[in-house]
């Protein structure tokens, strides 16, 4: 329930959310992130904090911001005929996955998995992160096709764009 609430509508949530308009393959996407988010926060849990002192804050800083940015530009730049890009199911996972496996690094939920860790069962905490990002990739990922449904494609297009590079200036910055 804690990483269920930490993580509701943090970055990880907005990015399925956004790519989630432009794809009918919402299975990949939340695949993906569940995939992501179980490289990132099952080494936390089973190894505490080690993993996140091994790679310095600033290189991941820096790797989820490029990421952000990308995907910022890629929408800003998106023409009509290309709305739409994220359109086959490896696409879908492969964004998925990317974005949110270079975005949870050092995030709050990962240490706070691996706080759990220490005092709770790690098979068990490791479940209940698992659920609590099913729950959140699944609503993220409803409400991305609730939204591409209502909103023009292009408009989406320029929004997600302009959401990815204030995501990645924030992680730059904090």
């Amino acid at each position: 329930v804690t990483i269920l609430l930490a993580e509701f509508l943090d970055k990880s949530q907005l990015a399925l959310i956004l790519l989630s308009t432009k794809t009918r393959h919402h299975l990949q996407l939340v695949l993906g992130g569940l995939i992501a988010f179980a490289l990132v926060d099952g080494p936390a849990i089973f190894f505490g904090s080690l993993l996140v002192s091994l790679v310095p804050g600033f290189y991941i800083k820096i790797a989820a911001s490029l990421a952000f940015f990308y995907f910022g530009i890629t929408n800003l730049r998106a023409k009509e005929e290309k709305v739409g890009s994220v359109t086959s199911g490896k696409n879908a996972f492969i964004s998925a996955f990317g974005i949110i496996f270079l975005s949870e690094w050092g995030d709050k939920t990962q240490i706070a998995s691996a706080l759990f860790a220490t005092r709770l069962s790690p098979y068990a905490v490791f479940l209940g992160v698992m659920l609590a990002m099913l729950i959140l990739a699944v609503l993220a990922v409803y409400l991305g096709k609730l939204l591409g449904q209502k909103i023009p494609a292009q408009t989406i297009h320029k929004l997600a764009g302009v959401v990815f590079i204030i995501l990645g200036v924030l992680f730059l910055v904090f």
